[in-house]
């Protein structure tokens, strides 16, 4: 494209009848090029700006993305918590054996709360027993609370002979597979058979089904007697442990 300095030589060089006057020309070229020098112009300012918008674009996913990504919980991940863990631990509730199970062969007589239902478990037998031969006698359940107990327990008993707070024999074997019901207003009772073998176990002899048959014979002698049994409350609550005082028994 020529340049003004070219229309100024070339008019003024143009041999044509009348004068021409450059300025005028030039002039309207300049007029002429303007608007393509605007569209132009735009058109890099357009593109420019479209540049920066993706500048920013790109900057706001590099930046502000990762943020929310961290600051936001994942729904899918499980939640932990203090109360959960308290909770799931305070579930794991400590379970104590059975009643026939609390006192072992050689161990200590085992020391038990008082019974949450009211209910007290004496032995009732003789003050004297021959010695070498099966004693015979009772248990009697009373209820010493204030309001009516109603549930079951097993159909006997289980009877400990102790010595000075060492356990000496228990009640074994296979157990009856019934139950007896009880419904005890305040003061009542009922009473269950019982019996025990004046004759002394070992450890070995509770990791069996049942105790020796040659259990060796308890010598004459002052022991104690005791008994216990597992209440089930009618209301459906846990077992309730019932025991009772000792009794002294004489074998000669």
């Amino acid at each position: 494209m020529p340049t003004e300095d070219d229309l100024r030589k070339l008019l003024t060089s143009a041999e044509a009848p009348g004068s021409v006057d450059a300025n005028r020309v030039i002039a309207r070229s300049r007029a002429r090029r303007l608007p393509r020098q605007l569209v132009a112009g735009a058109a890099g300012a357009l593109a420019i700006a479209g540049i920066g918008v993706l500048a920013v674009q790109v900057s706001q996913i590099t930046l502000v993305q990762p943020t929310s990504l961290m600051s936001e919980p994942n729904a899918d991940a499980p939640i932990a918590s203090d109360e959960a863990g308290s909770s799931g631990v305070e579930s794991e509730a400590i379970k104590r054996a059975p009643a026939e199970k609390i006192n072992l062969c050689g161990g200590t007589l085992a020391e038990v709360a008082p019974s949450e239902s009211g209910l007290q478990l004496d032995v009732v037998f003789p003050d004297q027993a021959p010695a070498g031969a099966v004693v015979e006698g009772a248990v009697r359940l009373t209820n010493l609370g204030t309001a009516t107990v109603r549930g079951s327990t097993a159909a006997s008993a289980a009877i400990t002979v102790s010595q000075g707070g060492l356990v000496l024999w228990h009640s074994n074997g296979p157990m009856i597979m019934s139950a007896a019901l009880v419904d005890l207003a305040p003061g009542a009772s009922i009473e269950y058979p019982a019996s025990f073998e004046p004759v002394r176990c070992e450890v070995d002899d509770d990791t069996a089904e049942s105790f020796r048959d040659d259990l060796p014979a308890l010598p004459p002698g002052e022991y104690e007697l005791s008994a216990a049994i597992d209440f089930s409350p009618a209301d459906g609550s846990s077992l309730d442990l019932v025991t009772g005082p000792l009794a002294g028994i004489a074998l000669q």
